[in-house]
């Protein structure tokens, strides 16, 4: 294949979307002898190509380096390239990020399937190989993990092959084609676009180039080409029948093999004889160590392959012995309902997008176990190998995602449209090329125990051919589930999924499908949407696992923020997203809703998560605690229980223990816990920790906890009144005493002035404890109207004015009162009191009396700024990260701590952030300690950020927040919750909203730090 008129009709033919590939098989390694294999070493039989390669950038087929693939082609043009990696991420061509309309939309009207002709990057690459000696005579192939989307391959000049499907592996045959004696020239030629990429509509950016390993392989003569290991269980999930077939190529052998437990001991041992190319072996294990992810336990099946006697071949496969299944239309695992607590996971690194590395890996899988995941959703294509290793090691389910997605072909702005282009739909000619990502799939990842559900793609309509994809999946491999969330836009062929999965559903209409005799039971494969500040109200979701069988989770939409690194215009790193790189069309933020940030740090959302997730609920109640195990295998006594009582800030008493309480069953511990009534505030904490280390975190690890405030014994305190003056002049009033002053000015008609030992802490005076209801617009606020729908409370909160002041002086202290105007249709209004007291206590009463005909508001509360060196926030209420109102759980109660920048969270898009909720009181001081303290009559919505709403919600990017000359304290009764049902229309749940036909009114006192 070497003309452009033949390179082109294979790109955009359908039906041609491999040539001389061979056939996909298991990822099991084989090694020479048995030691070797058991070692687990570098495979002998296995040469790495990555590193740099010569390169040469196209922009599209017509002007490619013509015959570069030759002996004497002169390469001086070319440069030096990584492999693996992103072209894009490497100075050629740029990142494109898409979500559901196709990159080429507005470019080209093109029509499945037909490409971009003018620009469709190509790219070029040259390396050079020896073949190892050690390997004499026997076969050379060549193993491509993944290349996206199309290329084609040659050796020293001659035409080997040409793949597609970008996700899982491509190998050749090189046999014929190699110089055994010395250097070899591979040249490989990879497009961006094929017919392919009509598949390939992810949500994703869109990169190209050799992006996972490539290495040359050989085998012996006589080689077990695949293996399929099978498990079953019988007497009540005691025992355990392992079952494996083969694929065995050259000459008539024996299959000797072992099973091997944990501690090295045989289990069980057997032989088979390979006979027309195949094997059959079963193995008997009685009391079977089972595989779950909470006890990810594992064996080897040690295998030798025989020769007259010889050892030719050895395998060690890891097999968990587990058995998934639908009972009473209900999932099970080992004979236990199974609930999905999981994530959707693009593989993504900011630095090198997808070409993620093994350490990243594991990093992911070490954290999700951290955070109490027990699943994952490979969204929306097959992962690297190791990473299928690390979840049977770990412990991880596993929805194993085929390489589809074609939702721009029937979803346009939201609307559904079935229609001519609609793919793979029925359509003849995109039935085997959609066949062949599933096998290559099937059979690359079957031995993975980890793996419990075969998916058939995911927004992809529906149709006959995934019908039929999902048919090949349930005859190919019957220990296995089918999944397809796409039968909900079209229920012609409903078989095609065994579970009924939805995106984004409603908690009412998850009540309304399973109140209604279900056939089948429900998963969300998408919910809680994760797109900046969100995943309010998960617990919603969280409760029906108690109240439904069929009920059997979801996985969060998604794991990682999908942004990269790039420069800003002063060459400061920051984060980009769709649009920084020119890339038009675009779907900007919208590939940034990771739980954790690109650059694998936590979000604060994680703490909700966490919490949401844990694996025990804890309630603190009458000297102990009602606890629900929800741990499918492993009883309460496996962790350590810890206790404490903490009052005010002194831990008062504390204990631990190891208790008794089964798997899937509630009870009550006494713990013997007695609280009596006191002056300060008393909590009580319980934990469940890890009694010891483990592979993802150590000894003392919390997985869970619960709380129990008891509030003070307050005693009304009476203090004397001390020596006060009062100034009420023509345009201010002020009151002053030891050590204080506060001015009012009658003109503006707002606090002025603020001084404490003559500190003056009023830094601007529109920012002088005034009335606000508006937040920076949160990616879920923008995405439900919000902004447009309330905007007349941003003006309310920027422009209120003052229409009445009264002054009164009281034997006590000054009492202002401002009766504010907040500009809005209909006309509200605030009211706003102060009462400073002989000690300089500010009393700050807020109150609104409600008016129907205006939007809800954000917040109803009131902010102060103050000079940026009062940077120390400490606050007590719940952390210690950010919480809301729909985000409380997983919050601990207590006392924190951290400084004023921490609070602003690293969300791709400034927005509302740093909240925290639950808040008796706060302090903001300065390095000497220095600062004030605001204490809430009843708990308070409070945060302390550097950037005012405004200024936040102005920047697209942190780079273009101003400099930071202030801290701004916002004072809140309340705040809306931050929802995240989803991004593009769902609002937070109604309890969780302000309706400006409330009446509100709140307390807080101001003062100094003493």
């Amino acid at each position: 294949m070497k003309t452009t008129e033949e390179i082109q009709s294979v790109l955009m033919n359908p039906e041609i979307f491999e040539i001389n590939r061979l056939k996909a098989h298991s990822d099991h390694r084989y090694y020479q002898t048995l030691a070797e294999a058991v070692s687990k070493g570098e495979m002998t039989w296995r040469h790495s190509l990555n590193g740099q390669w010569l390169f040469k950038y196209s922009e599209n087929v017509m002007e490619r380096p013509v015959g570069f693939e030759a002996l004497n082609f002169n390469l001086d043009g070319f440069e030096r390239i990584n492999v693996p990696g992103h072209i894009q991420l490497q100075g050629y061509d740029k990142p494109h990020y898409v979500n559901t309309q196709y990159p080429w939309d507005g470019h080209e009207e093109l029509k499945p399937p037909y490409i971009p002709v003018n620009y469709n990057p190509t790219s070029s690459y040259v390396t050079y190989f020896d073949v190892p000696k050690e390997w004499g005579g026997q076969p050379v192939c060549i193993s491509f993990q993944g290349v996206e989307t199309a290329f084609n391959v040659w050796c020293n000049g001659e035409f080997v092959g040409y793949s597609e499907d970008s996700f899982t592996p491509s190998e050749f045959d090189l046999t014929n084609f190699i110089n055994r004696e010395g250097e070899n020239k591979l040249a490989v030629q990879v497009y961006k676009w094929s017919t392919g990429s009509w598949l390939e509509d992810q949500d994703f950016w869109r990169l190209s180039g050799i992006f996972r390993d490539v290495y040359l392989f050989t085998k012996p003569t006589t080689h077990v080409e695949d293996l399929f290991v099978k498990t079953t269980l019988k007497n009540d999930y005691q025992d355990a029948m392992v079952s494996v077939d083969f694929r065995v190529i050259g000459e008539e052998a024996t299959i000797v093999a072992q099973l091997v437990d944990g501690e090295g001991q045989a289990v069980a041992s057997g032989t088979c004889e390979v006979v027309n190319e195949t094997a059959h072996l079963e193995l008997e294990v009685e009391g079977a160590h089972l595989w779950s992810a909470e006890h990810p336990y594992l064996y080897q099946l040690q295998l030798e392959v025989k020769v007259k006697g010889e050892v030719v071949e050895a395998i060690c496969q890891r097999v968990g012995v587990r058995q998934f299944e639908m009972i009473n239309k209900v999932m099970h695992l080992n004979g236990k309902r199974i609930v999905f607590r999981g994530v959707n996971r693009h593989e993504f690194s900011a630095t090198y997008g997808r070409s993620v590395t093994n350490e990243e890996m594991e990093w992911d899988v070490k954290f999700l176990k951290e955070y109490n995941f027990n699943s994952v959703r490979t969204s929306h294509y097959p992962n690297a190998s190791y990473f299928y290793e690390l979840c049977d090691e770990y412990g991880l389910y596993l929805i194993d995602e085929t390489n589809l997605e074609t939702h721009g072909t029937w979803q346009r702005m939201g609307a559904v449209e079935e229609n001519d282009v609609t793919l793979p739909n029925g359509r003849p000619e995109f039935l085997e090329i959609i066949l062949d990502r599933a096998k290559s799939m099937l059979e690359r990842d079957k031995n993975h125990p980890s793996i419990l559900i075969w998916s058939c793609g995911n927004e992809s309509f529906g149709g006959e051919n995934l019908y039929k994809m999902s048919e090949y999946f349930r005859h190919r491999d019957e220990t296995r589930l089918v999944h397809y969330e796409g039968v909900f836009w079209d229920r012609r062929f409903n078989g095609t999924s065994d579970m009924e999965s939805r995106m984004y559903a409603k908690v009412p209409e998850i009540r309304e499908y399973l109140d209604n005799n279900p056939e089948k039971p429900f998963i969300l494969c998408e919910y809680t949407h994760a797109m900046g500040n969100s995943n309010g109200g998960m617990d919603r979701y969280i409760e029906l696992e108690n109240e439904y069988d069929m009920y059997q989770g979801g996985f969060i939409w998604d794991y990682i923020d999908q942004a990269l690194w790039t420069e800003d215009r002063y060459g400061k790193p920051y984060l980009a997203f769709g649009g920084d790189f020119g890339d038009q069309p675009t779907d900007y933020n919208f590939c940034v809703n990771g739980i954790i940030y690109a650059n694998r740090e936590a979000s604060p959302k994680m703490q909700a998560i966490k919490g949401a997730y844990q694996p025990f609920t804890i309630e603190v109640k009458d000297g102990g605690a009602q606890i629900q195990n929800k741990n499918m295998f492993t009883n309460l006594n496996e962790y350590t229980l810890k206790w404490e009582i903490v009052r005010g800030e002194e831990v008062v008493s504390s204990g631990e223990g190891y208790y008794d309480l089964e798997p899937l069953s509630t009870g009550f511990i006494d713990l013997g816990i007695n609280v009596t009534p006191h002056q300060e505030e008393q909590v009580i904490t319980i934990s469940i920790c890890l009694k010891e280390d483990t592979m993802f975190a150590p000894c003392g690890h919390e997985v869970a906890f619960g709380q129990l405030i008891v509030d003070a014994v307050k005693e009304e305190e009476i203090h004397p009144v001390k020596a006060f003056q009062i100034a009420n002049g023509d345009v201010n009033v002020g009151i002053s005493g030891e050590g204080f002053e506060v001015i009012f000015a009658k003109n503006l008609g707002r606090m002025v002035s603020m001084k404490y030992d003559g500190i003056e802490y009023i830094h601007q005076p529109n920012l002088s404890l005034m009335p606000n209801f508006w937040r920076a617009s949160t990616d879920n606020d923008r995405g439900n109207q919000a902004p447009i729908r309330m905007a007349q409370w941003k003006l309310a909160s920027m422009y209120a004015f003052n229409e009445f002041m009264e002054i009164n002086r009281l034997e006590e202290g000054l009492e202002v009162i401002f009766t504010y105007n907040l500009n809005t249709m209909p006309v509200s209004h605030a009211i706003v009191k102060y009462f400073i007291n002989s000690y300089g206590q500010i009393h700050v009463t807020m109150s609104y009396e409600g008016v129907e005909g205006l939007p809800n508001m954000f917040k109803f509360g009131m902010d102060l700024a103050i000079p940026c060196e009062f940077n120390t926030l400490t606050w007590r209420g719940f952390g210690p990260d950010e919480t809301y109102a729909d985000r409380e759980f997983g919050a601990r109660y207590g006392t924190f701590t951290n400084q004023v920048a921490d609070n602003l969270a690293a969300y791709v898009i400034p927005q509302a952030c740093g909240n925290h909720t639950g808040v008796r009181y706060a302090t903001l001081t300065n390095e000497s300690g220095a600062g004030l303290k605001i204490t809430g009559d009843a708990p308070l919505s409070f945060s302390a950020l550097p950037y005012t709403s405004h200024e936040l919600e102005a920047a697209f990017h942190h780079y273009e927040l101003p400099p930071v000359h202030k801290t701004v304290l916002s004072i809140n009764h309340q705040e809306m919750g931050v929802g995240g049902d989803d991004s593009w229309g769902a609002r937070p749940d109604a309890r969780f909203e302000l309706p400006a036909n409330m009446k509100y009114e709140y307390s807080f006192v101001i003062e100094s730090v003493k």
